[in-house]
């Protein structure tokens, strides 16, 4: 399973440094706008310890940089990713983001602290593992509240889970703030949403 994941970031990294570019946004580039517009609505202040779990190609932080953001973190598990990310960021000369490779099933020591947790996708693919799918998400939730501060915030984007399924999923320890627009479908008459985004607090 993530043997599947390295070689796609082998693939992008490849890419990257043939001249093409840092691959794609997951969600694309209206999901990084919608979490910089919360973190600024919500004043945010520019230091804050970020963490973003699963950075992949890097790009969220290297936006959030970009609109300021000094205390900025990324972990993957796929060093791969991590070089990718490495790579995006010096082209980028964003000198104030750390990447890491890191698996947040079994977050290292000094993984903590952070007032700010964002994850696109990676809840997702941890919940797609054939392996013990319900294990790995209660371990997800266990790694969330070793890293994030009592009272910090748990920005979430997911396209395999709805709204109600994710409050039962992190209904312990964290209580929900508001649910982000996303970009709405039509389908037989009903109206949905591909993908949801939710802001969660710590208690």
């Amino acid at each position: 399973f993530s043997r599947s994941w390295e070689a796609a970031y082998e693939r992008e990294l490849r890419s990257f440094r043939g001249g093409g570019g840092a691959g794609e946004v997951w969600f694309g580039k209206e999901s990084v706008v919608r979490l910089i517009r919360w973190m600024e609505k919500h004043r945010i202040p520019r230091d804050s310890p970020v963490l973003d779990i699963g950075s992949g190609n890097g790009v969220l932080l290297v936006e959030l940089a970009k609109s300021g953001y000094t205390n900025l973190t990324g972990i993957d598990y796929s060093p791969s990713a991590i070089q990718l990310s490495e790579q995006v960021k010096e082209k980028e000369g964003m000198s104030n983001i750390k990447f890491q490779v890191e698996d947040f099933l079994a977050p290292s020591a000094g993984l903590s602290g952070f007032d700010i947790c964002i994850d696109k996708g990676t809840f997702d693919a941890v919940s797609l593992n054939p392996e013990d799918a319900v294990g790995k998400r209660k371990q997800y939730v266990r790694s969330l509240c070793s890293v994030l501060k009592p009272g910090g915030f748990f920005l979430i984007t997911s396209c395999n889970w709805t709204k109600e399924e994710l409050l039962s999923e992190f209904g312990e320890g964290f209580e929900i703030l508001e649910e982000l627009p996303t970009p709405k479908f039509c389908f037989g008459g009903r109206i949905g949403n591909t993908v949801t985004a939710l802001v969660f607090q710590r208690k």
